[in-house]
């Protein structure tokens, strides 16, 4: 993949993203593969993990790595050396850029000050700290396990232990949420001291199978009474009375607000839910919304690779039983009965699922709804260098359909959607499915 204007990113470049599957408790609106697991189990999941990196670093020798990405789950919710141990794992057996990004998530309340100085020491250079919201009662509505308070001693612990590229996520749309709470939200977060590089804000999304979906799913909507769930950990959580969701006017209001503010305090919007200072945007976020090669590791983790897709499987057993478990009798042996290197590269190829060669076609579509993303938008010559065809010789109908309602701009070499195209994107992106 070709430097685009200093945005794009060679074929030979990396990114790597770390699947940490556990976490203190679940949250109520948490759709992602993650659970709590004693220290036991997760000694076996490092040791598989380990085993993972060791493997896959022999098939990418013509790579350099220019961003890591620890997520969850809650990467900060082990102990640190185990996240040590993980960073050394990948600096031995991987080439780094030298200025390469290298994230961990981070929730207040599961890393104190040793622990943050022991990631920064490590070769963490950014932390990505899951607030959701600067109210306690909002936090409580959503199950975090954190107040404010442990929030603002989280950051205070952040700058002193050396991390100068900070993002805070912040979640709209709460229950009982109003526009001004969110408004205050914003605005707590931007003068923060020093304040943030980067603010993801993106809205609240009912997933099915999460304890949310039991108070407000399709056949709860017109629940007005209290209402409690079984939360995963044995607990129940109770909400009396049903506070309701803001409506879709209230949501939409917040949408646009959130730009207004966040801009208003020098904060660039560089993708749909993410805003930065200037040069701070997310380099690992970057790379797959324009289509560079990611490697994932761990238990789910999804990986595009020479034009290909897969993810790895997400059953626990499977995972550690493949990759620490001794080969069967039979398996091939090199010289002087060594397991050979096809032999221990095929656990491996037996934890992948949905494995995926991209045609071009598949190429064209992800080239364009995931670029489309980035307020940037895509190139139309990077478009004719990938496929040598014209973009407006695939897509001209589209193109020209969306201009005409004032949801997609072309302004020489870059398309890009309008602020009235970012305000129904998923429709957009929708109408370039080949």
């Amino acid at each position: 993949m070709k430097e685009i204007d200093g945005r794009g990113f060679r074929m030979e470049s990396l990114g790597i993203y770390i699947h940490i599957p556990f976490c203190i408790r679940k949250c109520l609106y948490c759709d992602f593969l993650s659970f709590p697991k004693g220290r036991a189990q997760q000694a076996l999941y490092f040791d598989a993990l380990e085993k993972e990196i060791l493997l896959s670093a022999t098939g990418c020798g013509k790579y350099e790595v220019q961003s890591v990405f620890f997520g969850g789950g809650t990467p900060t919710a082990v102990m640190p050396e185990a996240i040590v141990r993980i960073m050394k794992a990948l600096f031995d057996n991987f080439s780094f850029k030298d200025d390469a990004e290298i994230t961990i998530e981070c929730n207040p309340g599961t890393a104190d000050l040793d622990a943050l100085k022991a990631y920064r020491n490590a070769g963490i250079n950014r932390l990505s700290i899951g607030l959701q919201s600067a109210k306690d009662d909002e936090l409580k509505r959503l199950g975090r396990i954190h107040d404010r308070e442990m929030f603002e001693e989280c950051y205070r612990n952040a700058i002193k232990a050396g991390f100068e590229n900070i993002n805070v996520d912040l979640m709209s749309a709460l229950p009982g949420q109003t526009l001004t709470d969110w408004e205050d939200n914003l605005k707590y977060v931007c003068t923060l001291d020093p304040a943030p590089c980067h603010i993801s804000a993106y809205s609240l999304i009912i997933e099915e199978g999460t304890p949310f979906y039991e108070l407000y799913g399709e056949d709860n909507e017109n629940k007005d009474i209290a209402v409690s769930v079984n939360m995963q950990d044995g607990s129940e959580y109770c909400q009396n009375p049903r506070l309701p969701l803001p409506d879709e006017d209230t949501e939409r209001q917040m949408y646009h607000r959130t730009e207004e503010i966040l801009s208003s305090y020098g904060y660039r919007r560089y993708e749909i839910s993410n805003y930065s200072a200037k040069g701070k945007e997310c380099i690992h976020n970057l790379r797959y919304w324009q289509g560079g090669d990611y490697l994932g590791l761990g238990l789910g983790a999804s990986s595009l690779m020479k034009n290909e897709r897969y993810h790895n499987t997400s059953d626990f057993e499977r995972y550690i039983e493949t990759l620490n478990g001794d080969f069967s009798i039979g398996e091939a042996e090199g010289k002087d009965g060594a397991i050979s290197l096809s032999a221990e590269n095929q656990r491996l190829l037996d934890i992948r699922e949905d494995v995926e060669p991209l045609d071009e076609k598949a190429r064209m579509e992800e080239f364009m709804f995931l670029g489309l993303r980035l307020t940037a938008g895509v190139s139309a010559n990077e478009f004719r260098s990938r496929f040598g065809k014209e973009i407006g010789e695939i897509y001209g109908g589209v193109i020209e359909g969306l201009r005409e309602k004032n949801l997609l701009e072309w302004d020489g070499d870059t398309i890009r959607l309008s602020a009235e195209g970012l305000d129904v994107s998923n429709y957009c992106m929708a109408e370039f499915l080949l």
